[in-house]
């Protein structure tokens, strides 16, 4: 398939120079979300992804460590925390040594803030919502297995398999588009995370504040079954900005 053209960043001048992940061209199309359609269209209303680019690989600590040194104001000692909790990067040994972590890795314990700025200065930039759902429905052979019960039962076993965020990257399989770790390794930050529910077209102005919550939101779904696609909206609804995980990573995306 010729859309599946991995390629890395070229930068130019006065952005950052350092290693970071080698990208694929995603072909773009539609997916439905789980969220947002209405009653009577949910079998045909769908979201549309444009072309773009997506990393391979969620960002390493090897990687964030070389991105701190270009720009110290965001180590751990130097952070505001306006735009990282204190648990900002606290697994770490101190502000460049991360350490007993394995540099392979995915970088962990990052905000949206500083998860957000990492992408701006290689040029590049988090993923949509709908751009990484499009992506993460596909399993090794179909774009979309979202129907398949290996599917399901792939990422409800990685939901109740502890520490994966120490595995390095590139241990699940490659999916459809190239792309490995969607599901297996870490959660990771999406744009527009804080507007999961409204995000897209096809999702504006459908219900109100009480489809947020529980059995509410669990009506509004197009899918009851999609038991990861839950679990995913349901962590982005409950984040902030500066916020940080030990198991909630990021990669990022470029326009075509």
């Amino acid at each position: 398939m010729q859309f599946l053209l991995l390629i890395y960043i070229q930068f130019s001048l006065g952005q950052s120079t350092q290693e970071t992940s080698p990208m694929v061209q995603i072909k773009g199309g539609t997916y439905q979300p789980m969220y947002g359609i209405k009653e009577k269209d949910k079998s045909t209303q769908k979201v549309k992804v444009k072309d773009f680019f997506l990393d391979v690989f969620p960002v390493t600590n090897e990687q964030y460590k070389q991105f701190l040194e270009e720009y110290p104001q965001y180590q751990r000692s130097q952070i505001k925390r306006i735009f990282a909790q204190k648990s900002y990067l606290s697994q770490w040994k101190a502000d460049l040594d991360y350490a007993p972590l394995l540099s392979q890795a995915p970088v962990t314990n990052i905000s949206w803030f500083m998860a957000k700025k990492y992408c701006e200065c290689q040029g590049k930039r988090l993923p949509t919502t709908d751009e990484w759902e499009y992506v993460a429905q596909a399993d090794a052979i179909n774009p979309n297995a979202t129907s398949k019960k290996s599917y399901s039962e792939y990422i409800a076993h990685w939901l109740q398999t502890p520490q994966t965020y120490n595995n390095p990257i590139g241990q699940t399989q490659k999916n459809y588009w190239g792309v490995y770790d969607m599901h297996g390794l870490v959660w990771e930050w999406v744009s527009d995370f804080n507007s999961v529910f409204f995000s897209g077209e096809a999702r504006k102005d459908n219900f109100g504040d009480d489809a947020l919550f529980c059995g509410g939101s669990a009506l509004n779904a197009s899918d009851l079954t999609n038991y990861g696609a839950f679990m995913r909206y349901s962590l982005r609804g409950t984040l902030k900005a500066n916020y940080t995980s030990k198991n909630l990573g990021f990669r990022c995306a470029k326009n075509k």
